[in-house]
């Protein structure tokens, strides 16, 4: 059915390298969006004041261009289509026990510490929940550390920003289970991941409680952002037609719409658009190598991008409030960015490199710790 979309599927095992060297570049904007998003949420809805720096960014991205206010989703689809972009490849060539170990390497160490430090800010009474409780409980917080509170009902969250690591465990977990259609017919696995979204927003919109699983719906309408980025790669890597990545990009952008007419997403009706705009940065400046991709501050940002997603709102609202009244709006968020990249720093140092280099000399090949190093830094998939 589907070989005339196909190019030659013998290619798919060899998943051939594709240059990205403007990685890195998407990355520090997709940190400065997420950043952003959350700055502008808490002095606009939750403080009801403002900043000047809002101001422009609404006239110029949001009024201007359409995106989502507060930028929302525009950070969150970004590493969600570069999950894709960048992993994709490893799934393929990778053995399934290597695949997961490594992405368990880069990813669990940082999110455990950050979840004990998230759990411990709000027993301390320092920081509040992400969701609509006061406080957490034992069994609540031990199933934090497996994302599982996300999925009770009422949603309980002591780190808000965690729940798109479940749409990456998904991503990883569907790319293992597929891994034979991945080298044989690639095309199928986005598109039938497009499917498989469907019917899960489908079922929670049609299925009566207390059956129903919402969080299920947040994957769902999610994940065809990371399928976008596999795409991507897909078609670049030679594995799929043109025509091929036309449909598998149609079958995403029905999900898409089935979960903004059901209001599955959280921020208005605009997401098509966004997610449009955003998929379309992510292609042009992938492969851009210019001097921009390769400042220093963009580097030092991309390869703590995955600290600093983790730890920013642990620290920028007290941050921000302990210095507000001192010196103004403008460097109350000066002071919470410092306050953001050094627990990044720290987390990123002491956790989440030594952690990942550990794992993977312990239970990978010798040049394992190479792959997790490029991983890091995202310069190719």
């Amino acid at each position: 059915m589907f070989r005339p979309f196909l190019i030659d599927p013998t290619r798919g095992a060899q998943a051939p390298r594709v240059q990205l060297p403007g990685v890195d570049l998407l990355r520090f904007l997709a940190v400065i969006a997420v950043v952003y998003s959350h700055i502008s949420f808490y002095l606009i809805d939750d403080l009801g004041t403002g900043w000047w720096g809002i101001d422009l960014v609404y006239k110029v991205f949001v009024d201007g261009v359409g995106l989502n206010q507060h930028l929302s989703f525009v950070g969150v689809s970004a590493f969600m289509m570069l999950t894709g972009m960048l992993i994709t490849r490893s799934a393929i060539r990778q053995d399934r026990r290597k695949f997961l170990i490594a992405r368990a390497a880069r990813l669990v160490p940082a999110f455990w510490v950050s979840i004990l430090l998230a759990v411990v800010l709000v027993r301390l009474g320092i920081n509040g929940m992400f969701s609509g409780q006061t406080g957490v409980t034992n069994g609540e917080a031990a199933l934090s550390f497996f994302l599982g509170a996300f999925f009770l009902k009422p949603q309980v969250a002591v780190l808000g920003v965690a729940w798109t690591l479940a749409v990456q465990i998904a991503f990883y977990l569907y790319c293992v289970s597929g891994r034979s259609l991945l080298r044989t017919a690639p095309l199928v696995v986005p598109v039938l991941g497009a499917v498989a979204c469907m019917l899960v927003l489908i079922y929670n919109l049609y299925v009566p409680e207390p059956y129903t699983v919402p969080f299920l719906s947040r994957i769902a309408a999610t994940m065809p952002t990371v399928f976008l980025g596999q795409i991507v790669y897909l078609g670049w890597a030679g594995l799929i037609s043109p025509r091929g990545v036309i449909l598998a990009l149609f079958a995403q952008v029905n999900v898409i719409v089935l979960a903004t007419d059901t209001q599955v997403y959280w921020a208005g009706t605009r997401y098509l658009w966004t997610i449009t705009v955003v998929f379309a940065c992510v292609v042009l400046l992938s492969r851009y190598d210019g001097r921009l991709a390769r400042l220093r501050v963009v580097h030092w940002t991309a390869t703590r991008s995955y600290a600093i997603y983790l730890v920013h709102t642990l620290v920028m609202y007290r941050a921000y409030e302990n210095t507000v009244g001192l010196v103004g709006t403008t460097g109350a968020i000066v002071c919470l960015l410092i306050a953001c990249a050094l627990a990044a720093e720290v987390l990123y140092r002491c956790v989440e490199l030594p952690a990942a280099r550990r794992i993977s000399t312990r239970w990978l090949a010798p040049k394992s710790p190479v792959v997790v190093e490029q991983a890091a830094t995202g310069t190719r998939a």
